[in-house]
């Protein structure tokens, strides 16, 4: 029995096979400086969409004055890269059944981007609009356990407050006893000397797929 199963002794054969289950609507708001959140975000993307879910890619808005950028130039190349990406807006997530951040760590928290956009969704909040959604993480560091757990716990709090479900990776597969983080994928850049590598996108894959198999179950069961 799934974990939104009923009693269906007098639903009929037909009725059951004839229901078609919409597909799973997930955004991924992320925040990216140099691009390494970015990739991953990309990586959750297709993999999301392989496993049916409908997606929306979308970065948060940059805050960081122009000559900050500019002083940095993986940090300006990516600015210019990303210029296309859509910002997300509150919409995105009323929008969506699940919903994926992703964030460089920042003194073992998040990206001020990426609050700056969790704080704009006080309206929804207040509308009970996100609740009863999935929530989950990922995480980027210059450095080996730079904050990356703790700023994966301090995004989950904010979900807490949303009455959303937190669905994080575990060690729910093999890949996350190669990965470790049991909170969600990180990825180490070493400052900007690491890319991406397989262990990463392994794990990046992994959580996308769970998020949008536990997402289309909450729905199935919410809708019956």
């Amino acid at each position: 029995m799934g974990i939104f199963s009923r009693n269906r002794n007098n639903d009929t054969h037909t009725t059951e096979t004839a229901t078609v289950a919409a597909p799973v609507k997930l955004a991924i708001v992320y925040y990216s400086s140099t691009g390494f959140s970015a990739e991953i975000a990309k990586e959750i993307n297709d993999a999301a969409e392989k496993a049916g879910a409908e997606v929306r890619l979308l970065k948060a808005a940059e805050l960081a004055p122009e000559a900050a950028i500019a002083s940095n130039e993986a940090w300006a190349a990516h600015a210019a890269a990303s210029a296309d990406v859509p910002e997300a807006t509150p919409g995105d997530i009323e929008w969506a059944d699940a919903v994926i951040f992703g964030t460089p760590t920042r003194f073992g928290n998040i990206s001020s981007q990426l609050k700056q956009f969790i704080d704009m969704l006080g309206g929804l909040w207040a509308q009970g609009k996100l609740a009863n959604k999935v929530y989950s993480g990922f995480v980027t560091s210059a450095t080996t356990h730079g904050g990356q757990e703790s700023t994966l716990l301090a995004l989950y709090n904010s979900i807490h407050h949303f009455g959303g479900l937190i669905v994080s990776p575990g060690y729910t597969d093999p890949v996350k006893f190669v990965d470790g983080n049991p909170y969600g994928t990180s990825h180490v850049d070493a400052q900007g000397n690491n890319p991406i590598g397989d262990q990463t996108r392994n794990a990046a894959r992994h959580q996308a797929e769970r998020v949008v198999q536990v997402a289309a179950a909450l729905k199935a069961g919410l809708a019956s």
